[in-house]
């Protein structure tokens, strides 16, 4: 596990949201808890570091998450290979990598073989990307690749990443590096075969000042939590609690506003959705409960004609999404469940204290129905009657 660490605790961070400021520079970047190895004289003495103990010869399954809060990292292992096998539960093919961008949330698994000679050790490197790289240096999660028969200790500067995240097609080409394993048995879904029965275009921008808090929005609506639980609501029929209005498109003639707004999607429908960032950053997408196929990926603005240039035949499938600034990515989905609030897109971001979540309602049916709550207090007794 990577991440950016933060030695204030969540609520002094949430009050540096709430005051509408950047958290800034984490305090270091940790290795399965642990911070870095003393690679320079910069790093204090006695910090405990990570050590994954090998033998030569073999191939080992390393699986890397980032569990971090912001900060998207570079991993890399010196002189070492990474075979990429696996992003989030589901099997790629096999693509060599030297280093590899994993973004907050995103996990993957790499092949990696022990064919270096062990007259020292190696590093295994966790960096901060689409940064200034220069000035967050001091912040690099570092640990060891210790070999049976090992010599001595690793030295020497520490590897860098292989590409300039300051090229335009970087997160493209990586992107477009991942790939399904097919044909085969388990991976033949086709999903390229399916109709498109609705279309929405969600588009990030620079945080704004709403009611005079620094907010995030996606199509102008920064998502405001209601006082009653939308799932109870739903179940007792409250009105006046949320709305299904969400547009599905951006909408430049309003302001940006706070609004409990949904989407309101087909059950067991099939939509593709147009991930927008028009920020400056990269933003992190993740949509929680469903997995959804990048097909395509460009800069600009998405248009119809895009769909000739889809990829209909091993895209993969997953959760979670990068998207760098003024870059779109077109992702199908299937809406699968039927009760409401399955599912929330929440994107990481500068100021990330919940601006970012949109709800996703696929319809009511009575297969399903949410469990009666324990108790119900009398002001929502009141709503239901009202």
């Amino acid at each position: 596990m990577i991440g950016d660490w933060y030695t204030h605790n969540h609520t002094a961070l949430r009050s540096v949201l709430d005051s509408s400021e950047e958290l800034g520079m984490p305090d270091g970047v940790l290795i399965n808890g642990k911070g870095p190895y003393k690679y320079n004289t910069n790093v204090p003495d006695g910090i405990q570091y990570k050590t994954i103990n090998v033998d030569p010869g073999k191939t080992y399954r390393i699986r890397v998450h980032n569990v971090g809060v912001s900060t998207s990292l570079n991993f890399r292992i010196q002189n070492h290979k990474l075979l990429l096998v696996e992003q989030e539960c589901r099997y790629t093919s096999q693509t060599n990598f030297t280093d590899f961008d994993i973004h907050v949330v995103q996990s993957y698994s790499f092949l990696v073989t022990m064919d270096q000679n062990a007259s020292s050790d190696y590093c295994i490197v966790a960096s901060a990307r689409f940064v200034n790289e220069t000035e967050w240096q001091r912040v690099t999660g570092v640990g060891i690749l210790h070999y049976s028969n090992s010599k001595g200790h690793a030295s020497g500067l520490l590897p860098l990443p292989s590409t300039d995240v300051s090229h335009p097609w970087f997160v493209v080409n990586q992107q477009r590096g991942i790939k399904g394993a097919r044909p085969n048995p388990h991976g033949s879904h086709h999903y390229g075969q399916i109709n498109i029965t609705g279309t929405y275009i969600l588009r990030s921008m620079p945080p704004t000042k709403i009611n005079g808090s620094l907010r995030s929005t996606l199509n102008g609506v920064s998502f405001l939590n209601p006082s009653t639980p939308m799932t109870l609501a739903d179940k007792h029929r409250l009105k006046g609690v949320y709305k299904l209005d969400f547009p599905s498109r951006p909408v430049d003639s309003k302001p940006p506003r706070l609004e409990s707004s949904i989407i309101n999607a087909t059950y067991k429908g099939f939509i593709q959705v147009i991930f927008q960032n028009n920020d400056t950053k990269v933003q992190t997408f993740h949509i929680d409960g469903y997995s959804f196929y990048v097909v395509t990926m460009d800069f600009g603005n998405w248009t119809e004609d895009k769909k000739g240039s889809y990829n209909n035949w091993d895209a993969i499938s997953r959760s979670t999404i990068e998207v760098d600034s003024h870059l779109q990515f077109v992702s199908l989905l299937y809406t699968s469940f039927s009760c409401l609030v399955v599912s929330f897109l929440m994107f990481s971001f500068r100021f990330n204290q919940g601006h970012g979540l949109l709800y996703l309602f696929p319809g009511i049916t009575s297969e399903f129905e949410i469990s009666e709550p324990r108790t119900l207090t009398d002001d929502i007794l009141a709503k239901k009657h009202t």
